[in-house]
């Protein structure tokens, strides 16, 4: 079964750190870009970060560039996004993405959701005093 299931999301205070786990199964990394977006009530999916397939490769948005890092796991199973310095403008609920994106070492974000065939269902992360 392909599933992609995030977690490690919470209640942070402001400058406080979180790290959000996307777990993935069925489906083979080298395969598939990975994205983290992530989503308010009442606004569009922003993609802030990915990571190729082939790695190292990967972007960030301007939102949370110097910040927030990207990683997987040496067995390729886990896609991982330490967010450090958060801010509550970074409140929202995190999801990752696949999208097919067969040996490539570098990565985009691509903001068009249609691309992606494969969405975990979301993690709330919380920065607030």
């Amino acid at each position: 079964q392909r599933q992609l299931v995030e977690s490690g999301g919470g209640l942070v205070q402001p400058g406080g750190s979180l790290r959000l786990s996307c777990a993935i199964s069925g489906l083979r990394l080298t395969d598939y870009i990975v994205a983290w977006f992530r989503q308010d009530p009442g606004k569009e999916r922003e993609g802030i970060s990915c990571i190729s397939s082939k790695g190292p490769g990967t972007a960030y948005g301007d939102s949370v560039k110097g910040r927030f890092t990207i990683s997987r796991d040496s067995a390729g199973n886990t896609v991982y996004l330490q967010m450090n310095n958060l801010k509550p403008e970074d409140t929202s609920v995190y999801y990752c993405a696949a999208r097919w994106a067969p040996n490539l070492s570098f990565c985009a974000i691509v903001q068009d959701q249609r691309r992606y065939a494969y969405w975990g269902r979301g993690t709330q992360v919380t920065v607030s005093s």
